[in-house]
């Protein structure tokens, strides 16, 4: 889906971002890394836990300074996309397997897949990239149940045959299966925790010529995304 014009120097805004902070990071975590090989003399027990800490923190920015590098190039078109005969329901399958355990609770992922494939033109990688993010900051907001689905089926959008992802708990799939398309409201990307997982992963999905929606009455531990299915004639039908 199109979305609102913006400043064409924004991409180039983050990559300078980028680079300015991920320069002095750099050294800080080549420092804390000396320090752990006792390159300066042994450490204590609490020195080495202190610094074990800072170091868990130098790898959280390094994994944000990534996002931010790969958002300035999502936005400025110049990311490249490996583009191919793939499956949707691989890159989900392949999503779920790569999720991360949560710290403080244990949260199902069900798989509900119409079909044995869900074939699609795309990036297999990215796509598996952009659903796990969906669902993995789904998952953290899930509060009430210990169970996300995840349940895709074929369905025609805007005239055109496409693959529709709903994702949530048992209530909220039966919202989302009851709700008319005019009533749809774009996906909430901008959610604490997360990092900007979500603002590359709704931008994967466009480029794919797919869209995402929140679940309805704004409820942030659902979503609906639609991807076009592949087209045997013309490759990729865009809806």
């Amino acid at each position: 889906m199109p979305d609102a014009p913006q400043d064409p120097r924004w991409p180039k805004i983050l990559s300078l971002t980028v680079h300015e902070f991920r320069t002095p990071m750099t050294v800080v975590a080549g420092y804390i890394r000396m320090l752990l090989k006792d390159r300066a003399g042994a450490l204590t027990e609490q020195q080495r836990r202190l610094l074990e800490e800072a170091e868990k923190s130098c790898g959280r920015l390094s994994a944000l300074l990534s996002e931010v590098s790969e958002l300035s190039q999502l936005e400025a078109a110049t990311a490249t996309f490996n583009t191919q005969h793939a499956d949707l329901n691989a890159a989900l399958r392949n999503a779920v397997e790569q999720l991360p355990p949560l710290s403080d609770r244990e949260v199902t992922v069900a798989l509900e897949l119409a079909d044995a494939s869900a074939p699609i033109e795309g990036d297999p990688v990215r796509l598996a990239q952009a659903l796990g993010a969906v669902i993995a900051a789904l998952r953290r907001e899930i509060v009430a149940v210990d169970r996300l689905l995840v349940r895709e089926r074929t369905v025609t959008h805007q005239g055109y045959r496409a693959y529709e992802v709903l994702l949530g708990d048992a209530e909220t799939l039966a919202a989302l299966e009851q709700e008319p398309a005019a009533g749809r409201a774009f996906f909430d990307e901008w959610r604490g925790g997360v990092g900007l997982s979500l603002l590359n992963a709704r931008r994967i999905v466009n480029a794919h010529g797919g869209a995402i929606w929140n679940a309805p009455d704004g409820r942030k531990t659902g979503a609906r995304i639609v991807l076009p299915a592949e087209s045997a004639g013309n490759g990729r039908a865009r809806p």
